[in-house]
């Protein structure tokens, strides 16, 4: 593997919602053709990282990107597969803070399970709540148990589209997903190297990081989540967007403004 010095720039999305659209059945979610076909050409260009980074586990997400040469993160860069097939696992530390927070929420996951229409999903680094099938009635009795989640202090929550997702590892982020890639790459991420996209709560936070180094942010639905991301409406336009910088980088320059639709 490349040191982090190789490369000009580092392409880092979401899956979910991003590279992929949103499905009813989550299982059944599967890359954009035109992602695809754009995580391929960044992926073969010898200047280029091209990274996926979801809050999926890693086997999970390995199964539903079947692109050579890409960074894989999955638990929201906890654990990653790197393009030679390697990988690298939290630390110890990580899965006892994963135990505890997971013993701990037991019972009000309980409760939560038992509201009609909800459906949990185990991701292993953190447990989504969905309830898209939840009725306006229902959801009364799930707002307070959500609420009482996000009280407490040995987890976060982050929303998205009709979903609550809880991580188990007290302080981790999308955010320090992507900062640990910089670092075990050796990876200097200022001066606008560093491109995110994404389009959840979590993904505000590495939107977050990559502005703060001058990089880019895409925030991809109808609103961006964070000030100075640009707004691309979903996986198609963000792979004409991409590709567009991507031009505009090699020539020297780029749009960082503006909305696609």
């Amino acid at each position: 593997m490349r040191g982090g010095k190789g490369y000009r720039r580092i392409w880092a999305f979401d899956f979910d919602g991003t590279l992929s659209p949103i499905v009813p059945v989550r299982t059944e979610a599967r890359l954009h053709p035109a992602c695809r076909s754009l995580l391929l050409d960044l992926a073969r260009s010898p200047d280029t990282l091209a990274a996926v980074l979801s809050s999926r586990s890693l086997d999970d997400l390995v199964s539903r990107v079947p692109v050579r040469g890409l960074f894989l993160g999955g638990g929201s860069g906890l654990e990653w597969r790197l393009p030679g097939g390697q990988r690298i696992a939290p630390g110890r530390e990580a899965e006892e803070s994963r135990e505890k927070a997971l013993t701990r929420l037991l019972p009000v996951l309980e409760k939560i399970t038992s509201v009609s229409g909800t459906d949990i999903e185990d991701k292993r680094w953190s447990i989504a709540v969905h309830y898209r099938k939840v009725s306006p009635d229902a959801r009364s009795t799930l707002t307070p148990l959500l609420d009482e989640v996000r009280r407490r202090e040995d987890v976060r929550v982050f929303d998205g589209p009709a979903v609550a997702e809880i991580q188990l590892v007290p302080g981790w982020d999308k955010a320090r997903g992507l900062e640990n890639l910089c670092h075990f790459l050796r990876f200097d991420p200022s001066g606008g190297r560093i491109v995110y996209a994404g389009d959840d709560e979590n993904d505000g936070t590495a939107m977050r990081w990559a502005l703060s180094r001058k990089g880019i942010a895409l925030a991809v639905g109808s609103r961006p989540r964070v000030a100075g991301a640009r707004v691309v409406s979903g996986p198609a336009a963000l792979a004409r967007v991409v590709r567009s910088l991507a031009c505009h980088a090699g020539n020297g320059g780029e749009k960082t403004r503006g909305r696609d639709g």
